[in-house]
């Protein structure tokens, strides 16, 4: 029987949907100790009643002098928020995990363009992908977990670009469940306007696409739709392969990248579906190379609450703090 050196973590928007997600998984953590799940300052004492027996407390209004007291917070909140606490937070103790998109643009004039209110941390910022940055976790502050749709992106094509297999012009066609757009209804949200149809949006205007190309070091197209799910996220990719470059060299670059990785699941030819990641921290990957060898088609899943949310906040956790990776999220 392992035993654990437990850290003290709180929750900062706990009813919402990555919310609720982590304070299922943190409460049966085995090196969690969760003492804190807190909403927006001024809100009323609730519970949350899909977490009946699993976790019994209230969800309390913010008390940023109680979470300076913890080991670490997570913060599932709007990019406003986490940008006013986040940095504060870190600097007085705690190790801050967080959801938003507050600080994940390194370039400043990228981040005062898709996130107006993050200042510039005083502290240095680790982008929170772990299969990219495990080494920098073990000492980082303050940690911007990756995005739903960059993460899938992310991990399908940075090491091909990166071994130079492909050419410019890689469009990744991204297709979202609804609780992506996060708990707060919106006229496109609404049961009667989702259900039964698909829509794109955001071309040329959605901050992940910026996320994506920061991370994968090429220009892409990036197009996400909204379809009638309730969570998941499917994206196709296509791109071409430069002159020289094989189907067998995208097997080895990809499988060179992800041997041994934990929540990366690469499945060749047998292209993923939702239904195969949902409730997982698993990112699957699938590709084709065309008849001729020069078209690749990727593509890949995750579930967008867990890997691409609540479930990769805490894969971080668990590096930064040294216990086994996937503690708490298998």
């Amino acid at each position: 029987m392992h035993t654990y050196s437990v850290r003290k973590v709180g929750v900062v928007g706990a009813t919402g949907y990555s919310g609720v997600e982590l304070v299922r998984r943190l409460a049966n953590h085995p090196g969690a100790d969760l003492v804190a799940a807190m909403g927006s300052a001024g809100s009323e004492p609730r519970r949350i009643p899909a977490l009946r027996q699993i976790w019994d407390e209230s969800v309390v209004p913010l008390d940023l002098d109680r979470l300076a007291a913890l080991d670490a917070v997570f913060l599932a909140v709007p990019d406003t928020l986490a940008a006013e606490v986040g940095p504060a937070l870190a600097a007085r103790g705690p190790r801050v995990f967080d959801l938003s998109g507050a600080f994940r643009l390194r370039d400043k004039a990228l981040r005062n363009r898709w996130y107006p209110h993050s200042p510039d941390p005083e502290l240095p910022v680790t982008y929170g992908l772990t299969e990219r940055y495990r080494e920098e976790l073990g000492e980082a502050r303050l940690v911007a977990c990756a995005g739903c749709y960059p993460t899938a992106a992310i991990l399908s094509l940075q090491p091909l670009v990166a071994a130079g297999l492909l050419e410019p012009g890689i469009i990744v066609d991204a297709k979202s469940g609804v609780s992506g757009a996060g708990k707060t209804p919106t006229e496109r949200t609404h049961f009667s306007e989702i259900h039964g149809s698909m829509a794109a949006y955001g071309l040329f205007s959605h901050r992940h696409g910026a996320e994506i190309e920061q991370e994968v070091g090429t220009d892409v197209t990036f197009v996400p739709h909204l379809v009638p799910l309730d969570r998941g996220i499917l994206e196709t990719i296509y791109a071409r392969l430069r002159p020289g470059a094989s189907a067998e060299d995208v097997t080895a670059t990809l499988q060179a990248a992800y041997a041994g990785a934990a929540f990366v699941r690469l499945t060749g030819a047998d292209l993923p579906e939702i239904k195969h990641v949902a409730h997982t921290n698993f990112c699957d990957i699938g590709w084709r190379v065309s008849p001729d060898g020069r078209q690749l088609v990727m593509v890949a899943c995750i579930d967008n609450l867990v890997k691409g949310a609540a479930g990769q906040a805490i894969q971080n956790f668990n590096v930064a703090f040294g216990f086994p990776e996937a503690l708490g999220l298998n």
